[in-house]
């Protein structure tokens, strides 16, 4: 049984697998000012919540772009299971050929996000992630990694429009009922949500232009299941990707 965690800079997802299956998925908030302690006690918590003892564990693997947590991550994880997790970054066999101009800057979620995406679906094809930062990540029939498209979150730029403005509120994302909003909730929540559908399909329009060829889509992130049913395309979502990554990487590099 191994643990597998991917820390964003909103929030920590872990994921539990044994063999491909995941036993179970929790999410805690992403605090820098958290201590190996409380991390731990986080971690511990999950488990046993699921019925699960983190005892049966032979191994966990981390994906991390917040440095400062990926350490404290390191220590709790030591500290609860006494084992040392596996950080995602060079050296580790990933079945991926990044051809990107410096391979050393990609992210490592967007590396465990393609991983997942080259043994789970066919190729060439376009990964979503909608989180903080909506990313797109372009993988050819090859496996070679291409390169991608970063831009503002979906949050982020709610955010942004709210603290700019001095009578705008803050809203809840949720399904809008219809495109042309008749109050001013309803008009920030169809505004905000319809323009990153209508963006996500525009640049995928592009990049199979550019590319000259149809590509599979998949979406995943905190953000993907509210924005895909909005989007004219058909994308598949995936919520689990980045943790079936994670498994992927660790049974390629540590599995028997």
């Amino acid at each position: 049984m191994i643990l597998a965690i991917d820390i964003g800079n909103t929030n920590v997802v872990m994921g539990c697998f044994e063999g491909s299956s995941i036993i179970f998925k929790e999410r805690v908030s992403s605090d820098k000012s958290a201590t190996d302690l409380e991390y731990a006690v986080a971690i511990k918590t999950a488990f046993e919540m699921h019925k699960t003892s983190f005892e049966q564990l032979t191994g966990v693997i981390v994906s991390s772009v917040v440095p400062p947590l990926t350490n404290t991550f390191k220590r709790s994880i030591e500290k609860l299971t006494g084992l040392k997790p596996i950080i995602i970054g060079p050296g580790i066999k990933t079945g991926l050929s990044i051809l990107i101009d410096n391979p050393a800057q990609l992210g490592s979620d967007l590396v465990v996000d393609a991983v997942a995406g080259i043994n789970e679906y066919p190729l060439p094809q376009i990964i979503i992630d909608m989180g903080t930062a909506t990313t797109f990540s372009v993988v050819d029939k090859k496996r070679n990694y291409l390169g991608g498209m970063i831009t503002t979150g979906m949050a982020v730029s709610a955010d942004a429009l709210v603290s700019r403005t001095s009578q705008l509120p803050k809203v809840a994302f949720d399904m809008p009922k219809k495109l042309i909003g008749t109050n001013t909730v309803d008009c920030i929540k169809s505004g905000i949500m319809y323009s990153a559908a209508c963006s996500i399909d525009g640049i995928v329009e592009r990049i199979e232009e550019e590319l000259g060829e149809k590509c599979t889509l998949i979406a995943t992130g905190g953000l993907a299941h509210l924005i895909t049913p909005l989007c004219k395309r058909d994308i598949i979502l995936d919520e689990d990707l980045m943790l079936k990554g994670l498994a992927h990487i660790y049974n390629k590099n540590y599995g028997k």
